[in-house]
């Protein structure tokens, strides 16, 4: 495979007396989304934040453009995530809230915060609290917070969740144009639709064992 984005090696996450994630090896190329399917409890999302840093597997390694996470880095720098229910401040509007966020790293203005929102199709000048906020618009915000800085890599864990039918077209094609711009998505999925409208490699979770589905593109 040329240029991998992200590399697993034997990885394994053990709970107790549950192997959560069972030796997985796997590449995931450059510029492409690579949806990861299976039912709750599978152990996608505990590989997901294996790949992030979050998590410190058992054993084996996990490399974030040729770099070790835990040895190299804590955390991969250049990665957007969204892992299960975003996270904001209640009480401040979502602009503000993407503003605290973007001021740990500096690396964006409050111009490209606020292009941002529009591009998830919310409004920057509301002054809504995001406690108030729908969960379709709580997750167009967490997209928001994922792509806002502009990373290589797209960490994104039931992406769609609460939106309408609008509203998940208009996110895939966002994700669509991301990939053209040769970002690297790992997608996971319940909704079948966005498996096989989005990605161009599948890889199916079981019982912490990760099979490949389909290595080539196929979008509709």
């Amino acid at each position: 495979m040329a240029n991998p984005a992200i590399r697993i090696e034997e990885l394994t996450k053990v709970f107790g007396e549950d192997t959560v994630l069972d030796h997985i090896t796997r590449e995931f190329e450059e510029g492409k989304i690579h949806g990861i399917v299976g039912n709750n409890g599978s152990g996608k999302t505990v590989m997901m934040k294996c790949i992030c840093g979050f998590l410190q597997p058992t054993s084996g390694r996990v490399y974030v453009h040729y770099r070790q996470v835990g040895r190299d880095m804590d955390f991969p720098p250049d990665i957007g995530i969204i892992i299960e229910t975003p996270g904001f401040l209640p009480n401040i509007s979502g602009m503000r809230n993407l503003e605290i966020l973007a001021s740990l790293r500096r690396q964006i203005d409050r111009a490209t915060i606020r292009r941002t929102i529009k591009k998830v199709g919310l409004d920057p000048d509301s002054l809504k609290p995001v406690g108030k906020y729908s969960l379709g618009m709580r997750q167009r915000l967490g997209i928001a917070q994922a792509i806002m800085e502009d990373p290589s890599i797209l960490i994104l864990d039931e992406p769609f969740n609460g939106l309408d039918r609008h509203g998940v077209k208009e996110m895939r094609e966002l994700i669509r144009g991301l990939r053209d711009r040769k970002k690297t998505i790992l997608l996971a999925s319940h909704n079948q639709a966005d498996i096989d409208e989005l990605c161009d490699t599948v890889c199916e979770m079981d019982a912490g064992v990760m099979t490949m589905v389909r290595q080539t593109a196929w979008i509709v």
